[in-house]
């Protein structure tokens, strides 16, 4: 058996691995048939269950146990292995042993805990075998040759060897001769072993046994644990305690009255202040987190000064407008000590703190003012999923800290992840640092903590057990029996709580008594008095003996709280939040100065108020919590601080903390204040409505991006750790360790739910998401998408107050109020007095919540306090949800349910009905209000306004003086009067001009900077809302001009009402009826022209040899489709034509065609005038002309007004712009010479210059043989406009927009947002898919409304780039290179626009430098940067083309130069169609996509892809008619017949007979119509 034994040494060892010698097999069989005799391995009364070994390869059969956990097992000590060979082997079912033994290996995962104990027979089996190496009984050599280099070949020993080296192979990776891996050593864990059973700290959030010295006490009427103060951790070689001196001037000057730092700063130190390292702290209360934070504030402080920041004062120094930092505390009242601290702090720096909360808001002033905001976790979210406004914050944010992080295991805790996540993302995307530092209370698996915050576990994780308290804490945990709630409950809690209070006080402390309610300090200080008396230790209580006792007596003599003075005269105190500031400050005073022994508290003035006991019993853990309307457990975090109170730093050496709760909750304090149960992630219970707030934002829109967003959550983290605690097994994450396929399915799920409540649209093929209006209300406003679901069946088009108040009431968000008997009679007196009927009354939650909303409208009081409390809630979240409800009917277009939901969102606000006085609102004294009310006869404010003083003092039975404050009043409540102007703008559009003008007194105090209104036009038989918009009154100008542009296709409005509802003030609400009766919609005269599909006619067709020899070297041959079929027409006729066709449809180059058969006529020395709108039009035509001159010999003059009619000595073509052609005709030059031909380009931009230019040229040389041929983008009836040039029926070609021969995809995309920076951010990452740079085209053009939005679209550009591309070199061309681009733009000095340039993107606007833009367009046309980023007024200047054109928005804002008043203005369909043929190629298919607010979407699409433009004069009522009429009135206007007939030759005088409407007269012939228009001329 030695040579066997030799063999199986052979087999095992490391030579056989670098090529020993021959395996010989011969002996396996006889090696293979030996038994193990381990008969004495375990004593006869543990036999073992199952048969041992019959031979070594039956080590093969344990393959069916899991790796992981024959890793565990290998792991155990022989003491642990013993026990649980005991558990294993007990009667014990499997449940009821699953917890020790978890507990006993220190399992993460529980279902590697539940397999262990399902196959505990084959475990057994294992541990046996262990059991069998560590037994010196089953060898005799085995000790030996474990302590000896020499080698056993015993039997036994060769097969022990063998099974070690088996199992060691089989767990060891691959490629590596490493067997085991070493535990995970984190170098800033600070934890001493006695915290935790095992001596280990449990970074897998495992849960460990109870601290070692825990003693557990069983009493008769409760069961206690005392779990000792923690043993102190030894200061490590390295650790030093760092001075206040030692710093540099910021943080001394910062950390004033500090000497030193205490030992966790100190140890924080190097990383808090000298890097920008994520950081998490896991620190017990009072350990100074805070003071951590404070130094990563210095941190970006120090960050954002100047260069010379060490020779100027330190305040002058910092930046402050370049940053933003944001403190997330988990509660108000925290917020608002914070907010406190850190503005005492850094005050001396000039550093602006304020808090926002649902109670603090900011306006958009005070953001910018403010350097750190501190804040909730639900504030914030709500701020960042806003991208205006508030939400803009989140672009300079550059240190985000997260108090109290350990809230992730609360219901809350889904809120943190989700601004965590966003957060991540955001730096992410901007390629930006923003550093997170996360602050929290001792917790289990703070290793999953921060790799949820992106903390390194070696550089930011810091972790302080609870010896790092400041006072050492004897905490403890008293579980009262009793069923919970019962009498016999109460009075053990009684009875415990006086027991634990009386022996504090005896032994000479004081102690603090928390309790839940401010009613219940009260009666908590007055049972602790009677049981006192009871047993006769009052006395004990008493501090009369306090040297001060009688000036105390004496000042709480001076309150008007009897029961605060009864309870002092024996030694206690009450304190809570509705009691007098004054007794408040009295009773803090008297505490800390020992002049109260006992104070009986609630939990505010453990957040609030720094008033540390020597002890604190917390009695009972049931409050009442309104948000859930109903009792529910203290929070951890609440334990924590309260026991944060528990001892005197610099008094005494240690504390004292006991919670009393119920028996059955005793395990969970117990657990979860000693941090015995890894905190897991509540993220899938608000899972749904986080990503419809992402899809809102467009940071999220695709399954793979949803995908991506669930890996920055700590769901994620603790999937992969704990997935049973999610559904998941462990199968799942060992074959898909990035849990893909998962977050996959999480994402689709909720996708759908949304899509069913119309909030997204899932394309299910392609896996994307696209927001919706619902969607995005529901995000803004906070909704759950339950409540969307709630309201489905009840929110409809016509409602009443009622109505709405019952939808409200089912709301998702008020589930949590609970219907309690105690309440029912009070409930029931409160819904007789409120005015709608409750649907549901007083037993149901509904309504219950709707008695509530309608009691606050009403102000009617609430004596019960829980019924208070609910009702603030109610009122807090009613408006916000009305509001939502609001915006869901805008969206709609319901007309009567916006305008009741609009009054009841004021209503709610203002608490008052739309009924009520209106006045009521202003600040008038309550004599005037009440002789308002009293009156028979109701007066609106206008009414009012219009009286006299003295009547006003007679309606309200007062004098004169009041009846002056009510009419000054009167006349500063806002209204306005509304004149609309009918437009008609085509047969099925109709434009209606409203012109709104303030008609009441502005008042600063009043009304602020803006009054805002709805102004919409409603359809009132179809209750329907035609177009809305939000419009806003300032002081300047009286006067606002608002456009509607509405279909009116298939439909016969008599009417249309148009309202002005105020977004602020009931009453002041106006309409006005406008009758459609007498509108006469013009009507197409003239079909369009349908494109024919015949051959290509060839250039030769021309017959002008020079001119084809021409096109064919610019390898033209042959005329395009429309050039083809109007060829005839233009070329070979002398008759008057009208071309009106999509872009590059050929018609400049006809018309050149035209020039060139007209003057080479050999016959004639003829001459051509081509009239364009503007200079740009007219180089364009200049350069298209100059070739063809050039072969020709034909000369070619530009803007020569002194010689335009001049006779020409040659052929020559003169282009002139229409201002200097009216010019000349105005100056009554003497025309020598008629042109033979005249061509008006771009007659679609005509204006009145235009219009008058060319009318009084056709005047001119209406007995020449002048011919004309205009041209024009398609528009929707030129039928009056070639009337006007002289044109047949005939001769008139009207394409629509779709007969463009070049392929163009249009598509028009709308949004719902107010026009502000961050619309172009939302706006970046559907623009960007929009370009489809690479897959669809190389080149595009983004169009935004001004110079500022360029640098911001450009850089939103970049980020989208950076996030969905690896390309490093951004938008350049593959061959460009980024220093080449730069040093082609070097010289500018433009340092932006070169950035910009060298990642591949040009700005061009009018703002820059004639030689910058030149370069940019130069690298646009040659490719190397392929996205031009221009501004709206390059419109008619950018000389460029690309594959795709993104216009970004359609309005701008623009001031007026008279009042300097800012006014939005919309893009005129005109510049869109110009945008739009940018995207026109010759030779390939174009992409065009406008982005514009919703309610323009439809005429958009209708102008550009349906109809064409539409085409006004705009000469009637112009300054240029008037001054034209009186320059040749008496000359060339003898009489008014002759100005009528001059004025025939205008478009106008067409115009107003074919739409009579849209000048505002009405249905008459040409001659009447003329005639009262030269009565207006001469009336001015």
């Amino acid at each position: 058996m030695l040579n066997f034994a030799e063999h199986i040494d052979f087999l095992i060892s490391s030579s056989r691995e670098t090529g020993g010698g021959e395996v010989k097999t011969s002996l396996l069989d006889e090696w293979t048939s030996y038994r193990a005799d381990l008969r004495d391995v375990y004593p006869v009364e543990q036999t073992p269950v199952t048969d041992l070994w019959d031979s070594v390869l039956d080590v093969f059969r344990f393959q069916a146990v899991h790796p992981a956990m024959k890793t565990v097992l290998g792991k155990l000590s022989s003491d642990r292995a013993s026990i649980l060979y005991n558990l294993l082997a007990s009667s014990r079912t499997n449940d009821e042993i699953l917890r020790e033994v978890s507990e006993l290996c220190a399992l993460d995962d529980t279902g590697l805990g539940r397999e262990l104990v399902q196959s505990r027979d084959v475990v057994l089996q294992q541990l046996i075998h262990l059991r069998s190496r560590t037994n010196p009984g089953v060898s005799s050599t085995l000790g030996r040759s474990s302590g000896s280099s020499e080698v056993s070949y015993e039997p036994e020993d060769a097969r022990l060897r063998l099974e070690k080296s088996l199992k060691a192979n089989a767990s060891r990776p691959l490629f590596t001769k490493c067997a085991t891996g070493t535990p995970e050593v984190l170098p800033h864990v600070y934890a001493s072993g006695t915290n935790l059973s095992g001596g280990s700290v449990p970074q897998s959030g495992a849960k460990y046994s109870l601290p070692v010295g825990t003693t557990r006490h069983d009493y008769k009427d409760y069961l206690e644990y005392v779990v000792p103060p923690a043993t102190a951790v030894p200061k490590r070689p390295s650790e030093r305690q760092i001075a206040v001196s030692e710093l540099d001037d910021l943080a001394k000057g910062s950390l004033a009255g500090y000497a030193h730092l205490n030992r966790v700063q100190s140890i924080v130190y190097p990383t808090a202040y000298g890097s920008n390292e994520n950081i998490l702290i896991c620190a017990p209360t009072g350990a100074g987190k805070t003071d951590v934070a404070m130094l990563t504030i210095l941190r970006v402080l120090d960050q954002h000064r100047g260069p010379s920041a060490r020779e100027l004062p330190t305040p002058s120094t910092i930046d402050r407008d370049s940053f933003k930092i944001v403190y997330v505390a988990p509660m108000k009242a925290l917020a608002s000590e914070i907010t406190h601290k850190l503005s005492k702090r850094l005050r001396w720096l000039s550093i602006q703190v304020r808090e926002l909360t649902g109670d603090m808001q900011l306006t958009k002033a005070e953001i910018a003012a403010t350097q750190i905001i501190v804040t909730t976790p639900e504030k914030w979210d709500v701020v960042t999923r806003k991208p205006a406004g508030e939400g803009e914050l989140g672009s300079k944010l550059k240190l985000l800290i997260i108090d109290e992080v350990h809230l992730l295991n609360e219901d809350r805790g889904a809120v943190i992840e989700t601004i965590v996540a966003r957060t991540l993302r955001q730096a992410e995307a901007s390629q930006s640092v923003i550093r997170i530092v996360g602050l929290s209370a001792t917790l289990p698996n703070y290793v999953d903590v921060a790799d949820f915050l992106s903390v390194s576990r070696y550089t930011g994780l810091f972790y302080f057990d609870s010896s790092f308290r400041p006072i050492p804490l004897e905490q403890h945990f008293i579980g009262i029996r009793g069923k919970p709630g019962s009498i016999q409950a109460k009075r053990n809690l009684d009875r415990v709580t006086f027991e634990k209070v009386s022996e504090l006080v005896k032994q000479g402390h004081q102690v603090m008594v928390f309790v839940h309610s401010r009613k219940e300090t009260v009666n908590a200080a007055f049972a602790l008095k009677d049981a006192a008396t009871a047993e006769g230790s009052l006395l004990d209580y008493s501090c009369e003996d306090h040297p001060q006792w009688a000036l105390h007596r004496r000042s709480i003599g001076d309150s008007r709280n009897k029961e605060m003075k009864q309870l002092f005269d024996h030694g206690f105190g009450i304190h809570h939040a509705g009691m007098l500031r004054s007794d408040r400050h009295l009773i803090e005073t008297l505490f800390k100065e020992r002049a109260i022994k006992v104070l009986c508290c609630t939990a505010t003035l453990a957040w609030g108020v720094n008033l540390p006991a020597h002890a604190v019993i917390i009695k009972g853990t049931q409050v009442y919590d309104s948000t859930k309307g109903q009792f529910v457990d203290l929070s951890v975090l609440d334990v924590l601080q309260v026991f944060g109170r528990a001892g005197r730093p610099g008094l005494e050496t240690s504390g004292e903390g006991y919670i009393c709760t119920s028996e059955e909750k005793l395990t969970h304090y117990l657990d979860a204040v000693t941090s015995q149960t890894p905190i897991e992630s509540k993220f899938l219970s608000g899972m749904a409505d986080a990503l419809n707030a992402e899809i809102a934002l467009g940071t999220v829109s695709s399954v793979n991006d949803g995908v991506r967003w669930l890996g920055y959550t700590y769901l994620f983290v603790r999937m992969k750790k704990n997935p049973f605690q999610y559904g998941l097994s462990r199968e799942i994450v060992f074959d898909d360790p990035s849990l893909v396929e998962r977050r996959q399915q999480t994402i689709r799920s909720a996708a759908k739910q949304l899509a069913q409540l119309k909030m997204i649209d899932f394309d299910a093929d392609a896996e994307t998401f696209t927001t919706k209006d619902i969607g995005q209300i529901a995000a803004k406003y906070y909704i759950r998408h339950r409540s969307i679901e709630e309201w489905k069946a009840s929110f409809k088009p016509t409602m009443s107050e009622a109505d709405v108040l019952r939808t409200l009431s089912m709301s998702t968000e008020f589930n949590q109020i609970q219907v309690r008997e105690s309440e029912a009679k009070e409930l029931e007196q409160l819904m007789r007095s409120v005015p709608c009927e409750v649907s549901g009354g007083i037993d149901t939650n509904q309504g219950k919540v709707n008695i509530l909303l309608q009691a606050h409208i009403s102000r009617l009081p609430i004596q019960d306090f829980a019924l208070i409390s609910d009702s603030a809630y109610v009122a807090q979240n009613g408006g916000r949800i009305i509001r939502a409800l609001l915006e869901i009917a805008i969206s709609r277009k319901w007309a009567n349910t916006t305008g009741v939901l609009a009054a009841m969102s004021k209503a709610v606000e203002k608490r008052m009905w739309p009924y009520d006085e209106p006045m009521k609102q202003l600040r008038l004294k309550d004599d005037i209000i009440y002789g308002l009310t009293r009156n028979r006869i109701e007066y609106s404010p206008q009414e009012l306004a219009r009286m006299t003083a003295g009547e006003l003092g007679q309606l309200i039975r007062l004098n004169e003086d009041k009846g002056s404050a009510l009419l000054r009043a009167a006349k500063q409540f806002p209204s306005a009067q509304l004149t609309p102007f009918l437009r008609p703008l085509g047969p099925e559009m109709l434009r209606i001009d409203v012109s709104v003008a303030r008609t009441f007194t502005w008042n600063v105090q009043v009304h602020g900077s803006a009054e805002p209104f709805w102004l919409w036009v409603e359809d009132k038989e179809e209750n329907t809302i035609l177009q809305i918009k939000r419009i806003v009154l300032r002081e300047q100008p009286e006067v606002l001009d608002v456009n509607f542009i509405v279909s009116v296709v298939g439909k016969r409005l008599p009417s249309v009402t148009v309202r002005l509802v105020s977004d602020k003030w009931l009453g002041a609400d106006n309409e006005c009826s406008v009758s459609l009766d007498n509108v006469v919609m013009p009507a197409i005269s003239h079909p369009h022209t349908r494109r024919q599909d015949v051959g290509f006619l060839p250039i030769s067709s021309l017959r002008l040899p020079a001119m084809e020899r021409l096109y064919s070297a610019a390898q033209c041959n042959s005329l395009s489709a429309i050039q083809t079929q109007t060829f005839w027409s233009v070329i070979n006729t002398s008759a008057n034509v009208l071309l009106a066709a999509p872009v590059c449809s050929g018609k400049s180059s006809l018309a050149y065609m035209a020039i060139w058969s007209t003057l080479l006529n050999p016959q004639t020395v003829a001459w051509a005038l081509v009239v364009t709108p503007n200079k740009a039009v007219a180089r364009s035509t200049l350069s298209g002309l100059s070739p063809g001159a050039a072969v020709c010999g034909i000369k070619v003059e530009y803007d020569n007004e002194k010689t335009i009619f001049n006779s020409p000595g040659r052929k020559v073509i003169r282009v002139v712009t229409a201002a200097v052609l009216l010019h000349a005709l105005r100056a009554r030059q003497a025309m020598r010479s008629h042109p033979n031909l005249v061509v008006c380009e771009n007659l679609e931009q005509l204006d009145d210059t235009y219009e008058l230019a060319v009318s009084l040229l056709r005047h001119a040389t209406q007995h020449s043989p002048t011919r004309y041929i205009g041209l024009s983008r398609s528009l929707n009836d030129p039928t009056d406009l070639a009337s006007w040039l002289g044109v047949e029926s005939r001769e008139l070609y009207s394409f629509l927009p779709r007969d463009r021969e070049q392929p163009l995809n249009c598509s028009v995309q709308t949004y719902t947002m107010p026009i502000s920076e961050a619309l172009f951010k939302t706006l970046a990452k559907p623009a960007y898919a929009a370009m489809g740079l690479g897959s669809l085209t190389q080149s595009v053009i983004v169009v935004v409304p001004s110079r500022l939005h360029c640098t911001t679209m450009a850089q939103e550009l970049i980020t989208q780039h950076n996030l969905n591309s690896m390309v490093e070199t951004g938008f350049l061309a593959k061959t460009a290179s980024a220093i080449d681009v730069e040093e082609r733009l070097a010289q500018s000095g433009d340092f932006m626009t070169m950035n910009f340039a060298s990642r591949g993107i040009g700005i061009f606007h009018r703002g820059m430098s004639e030689m910058i833009r030149q370069h940019i367009f130069e690298l646009f046309a040659e490719g190397v940067i392929r996205v031009l980023v221009v501004t709206r007024e390059a419109c008619w200047k950018l000389p460029a083309r690309a594959g795709a054109v993104v216009v970004v928005g359609t309005q701008y804002v623009c001031v007026d130069p008279s009042t300097s008043q800012r006014q939005l203005k919309d893009y005129t369909p005109l510049e869109v169609v110009e945008m739009q043929s940018w995207a026109v190629q010759q030779s390939s298919l174009g992409y065009f996509t406008l982005f514009c607010p919703a309610e323009d979407g439809e005429m958009f699409n209708k102008f550009l892809s349906d109809d064409g433009l539409a085409l006004e004069s705009q000469l009637l009522g112009t300054d240029l008619l008037t001054s034209w009429y009186r320059e040749n009135l008496g000359g060339s206007l003898r009489n008014k017949q002759d100005a009528v007939q001059a004025l025939s030759f205008t478009l106008m005088a067409r115009r107003l007979v074919s739409n009579p409407t849209y000048y505002d007269m009405e249905s008459r012939s040409l001659g009447e119509v003329l005639s009262r228009v030269v009565d207006t001329l001469e009336a001015t």
